[in-house]
């Protein structure tokens, strides 16, 4: 009787869950279970686990026997297995020990569930707001995702221009990837973190002899990127002489090494960038015109985040798991008010500064939830409402998306649970999200 009345308990989870004795052997297996691999319940009573359940940890890194070994629970880690049918299925896994009245452990407790459905949303909503490391939901930048395949097949110089942390690396390193070049080299150069002295031998390189330390011959960066796409990143900083040799190099694809009598062929994509409007530096008489016409092929602009506030809510979640990744914590999400601080902010180190400020918060934070607390004292004024009146404000649609996001969030996508928190009806709810066009699913883990 006893049995029955576990079956009929076990059997009434939506999550799979079975157990296994000392000798990894199944002791019971619920309907769920059966459901979510295929197999019935005689089949997989007595059977490994390993036999059953068929997935790629079991012989890489069985996440039970860690278990059993260290008596660390695992908490919903995803993995995938092969079920009855042979098709490959996307779980998330939890693990516990099997105890006896008395404590002693007689083996082990798995449960998991079907997250195909969540996997299979999130790659095409991953799909919908990026493009390569590049995370944006503007329609600004999506704009600019739209032309970069076909941007990336041609051998067209580039010129990204935006403010420093804006992601100008991010997307020179989106067109090389995309290119017919991806296989080769992808060499970075911040030209305004060089002298002048050292940056004509740094891009170009040298001969022995060249000058006194000059020993032996030492390639620069257009021969370590040849094949491939050099980023020159700060255009706007070099000097009028490496202007006129790399005008040279844009012109006739060929360079000269310091200190070399011959030119070298340059089989190189250039892709230049600046936080400067070289336009204004062209009518300042401080950029060379024929130079910039030559880059200036195909220009990419890049907003600041304080023109697109709609990403921040994404960026956070975007840091948010990176962050739980390097750091091995469990933080979920930020509080409202940490949500209207960082809305208010205004960004001077724009999407890279965002980034530091979640990495200034899981220092501090210790909990699951990032509070105002946690942030830094930089972006807390933004709190009182003297400053946040002096800011510019966010829309009211995006406030509401917010909202309805973080109250998603907080209830694993539950949109029923989800409208009781927010104090409105499900029809309400139900109609926002499809306007705002959120996807819940993205949140029921």
């Amino acid at each position: 009787m006893k049995n029955k009345e576990q079956n009929v308990i076990l059997d009434s989870i939506t999550e799979g869950v079975f157990t296994v004795g000392l000798d990894w052997r199944i002791t019971s297996f619920n309907l769920a279970a059966e459901e979510i691999t295929g197999i019935g319940r005689e089949k997989a009573i007595g059977r490994h686990c390993k036999d059953v359940l068929r997935a790629e940890v079991c012989e890489t890194g069985c996440t039970l026997r860690h278990t059993m070994d260290t008596g660390e629970p695992i908490m919903n880690k995803a993995v995938h297995i092969i079920d009855a049918q042979g098709n490959k299925r996307a779980i998330a896994i939890s693990t516990a020990l099997l105890k006896n009245t008395s404590g002693k452990v007689i083996g082990g407790v798995e449960s998991f569930r079907d997250i195909s459905m969540v996997e299979q949303l999130r790659k095409e909503i991953e799909g919908r707001y990026s493009c390569e490391d590049i995370i944006s939901q503007s329609h600004k930048m999506r704009n600019l995702f739209a032309i970069l395949p076909n941007l990336a097949e041609s051998n067209t110089t580039v010129l990204i221009e935006g403010e420093s942390g804006t992601g100008k690396e991010l997307f020179a390193r989106a067109i090389h990837n995309l290119s017919f070049r991806r296989d080769k080299p992808f060499v970075a150069v911040n030209c305004g973190a060089l002298p002048d002295t050292l940056l004509e031998s740094e891009l170009f390189g040298y001969k022995a002899g060249a000058f006194t330390d000059a020993k032996k011959d030492k390639p620069g960066r257009f021969a370590l990127a040849q094949g491939g796409t050099i980023f020159l990143d700060e255009i706007g900083d070099i000097s009028a002489a490496v202007q006129v040799k790399l005008l040279r190099v844009l012109q006739e694809k060929t360079y000269e090494p310091v200190g070399a009598i011959s030119t070298v062929k340059a089989d190189v994509r250039i892709i230049t960038a600046s936080n400067k409007k070289l336009d204004q530096l062209v009518r300042q008489e401080s950029f060379r015109d024929d130079l910039y016409y030559r880059i200036n092929v195909m220009k990419l602009e890049l907003p600041p985040l304080r023109d697109k506030k709609e990403d921040i809510t994404l960026l956070v979640d975007h840091f948010i798991s990176r962050f739980n990744r390097l750091q091995n914590k469990n933080i979920c999400c930020v509080t409202n008010e940490v949500t209207t601080a960082l809305l208010a902010y205004d960004y001077p180190g724009n999407v890279r500064e965002l980034e530091n400020i979640i990495e200034h918060c899981f220092v501090l934070c210790t909990g699951e939830i990032i509070e105002a607390k946690h942030l830094p004292a930089s972006v807390r004024p933004a709190l009182q409402m003297d400053q946040i009146e002096t800011s510019k404000p966010a829309t009211i649609k995006q406030m509401e998306a917010i909202m309805i996001c973080q109250a998603l969030r907080r209830n694993k996508g539950n949109k029923t649970a989800a409208a009781r928190d927010l104090g409105i009806d499900k029809s309400t709810l139900f109609r926002k999200i499809k306007a705002l066009d959120i996807k819940p699913a993205l949140y029921a883990e």
